[in-house]
């Protein structure tokens, strides 16, 4: 007798077809790793950048005499560690004069560059990904927020587009909670190892640091590297949410539970009837299996480098010659 889908095993199925789909070895997931393997080394890269910097202006001879003063006199407040700063360099930026021809003038060039786990980043302007805070956290320790209970390291993704409402708020301050901040946690960890000791007024904005060109576009692409790793994350979860949306409509639309596990199958994750059944709506479509899985397929892999496309032209062009000649 073939057993009849309902709610429960739905859900059963869904939640084991979302892990196999985030184990899976595609070409998503294999850029988010490589990315996730790398960041660890650019921070440590540009944070040398960034120290030799500040101790090119504020000398360790100085921080001993800041320190020195601030400790004798009560009323004297003018050294504290921090992790982010302002540098700019003179160059040239572009404008145009009274008849609208470009010209370039000199000009002050700065940015400011912020080394805590939830510094700021510098986004692809074609990318529609509005992320939120600490979204750079929530995917270099992805692993950690996963193994936790009420943390959910992609609820950003999953809720984009959609207005504030309380499942968000609740897993972001989960998440937050757990990755922590200057006091406690990855935060702590994290800010104080990318901590210099900065004379000056309490705001990063009133002390801008004077650097070379060289310097400041190294930090430049530190910055937008990081803002990758972060896409790197948002298309690979993106990725499984769409298959996810597809497997969901299929689910609904199947009425028995053979049809279900056909599909897993399709698709790679093989699963018994008993294993749904004892652990702990309807479609206006009904899906075949194996054509939905191949459907879902199609939602993965689907960069294509350089090396491809050209093999794909050259394969294009060789038929419609042979095609001329016929």
């Amino acid at each position: 007798m073939r057993i009849r889908l309902n709610q429960e095993y739905r859900a059963k199925i869904a939640n084991r077809m979302r892990v196999h789909l985030e184990q899976e070895d595609t070409q998503e997931k294999k850029k988010y790793d490589e990315m996730k393997a790398d960041q660890i080394d650019l921070n440590d890269k540009a944070w040398k950048v960034a120290e030799t910097i500040v101790r090119r202006h504020y000398t360790d001879d100085d921080v001993a005499k800041a320190y020195y003063l601030q400790n004798k006199f009560e009323n004297v407040s003018t050294i504290a560690k921090d992790s982010c700063f302002h540098f700019h360099y003179q160059g040239m930026k572009e404008e145009r004069d009274y008849d609208n021809n470009v010209k370039m003038v000199p000009s002050t060039i700065e940015k400011h560059f912020d080394f805590r786990l939830n510094g700021s980043l510098d986004m692809n302007n074609n990318d529609s990904y509005n992320r939120g805070e600490n979204e750079y956290g929530y995917a270099l320790y992805r692993d950690e927020l996963k193994a936790q209970e009420d943390c959910n390291p992609d609820i950003n993704v999953e809720q984009e587009g959609k207005d504030s409402n309380p499942h968000w708020t609740k897993y972001k301050d989960n998440n937050n909670k757990y990755l922590g901040s200057d006091d406690n946690g990855y935060g702590k960890q994290w800010n104080e190892k990318y901590q210099l000791d900065l004379i000056g007024r309490d705001y990063c904005r009133d002390r801008s640091i004077a650097c070379n060109e060289e310097e400041f576009n190294f930090l430049i692409t530190w910055k937008q590297q990081k803002g990758q790793f972060v896409m790197a994350h948002y298309k690979w979860i993106k990725s499984i949410l769409d298959q996810m949306k597809e497997i969901k409509v299929g689910l609904k639309g199947y009425k028995y539970l053979d049809e279900a596990l056909e599909l897993c199958t399709e698709l790679g994750l093989n699963i018994t009837d008993a294993e749904i059944i004892r652990t702990n709506s309807t479609g206006l479509v009904i899906y075949n299996p194996k054509n939905l899985a191949e459907r879902i397929k199609g939602m993965k892999n689907k960069h294509v480098d350089r090396k491809d496309k050209i093999k794909a032209r050259l394969l294009y062009e060789k038929q419609q010659a042979e095609n001329s000649l016929n």
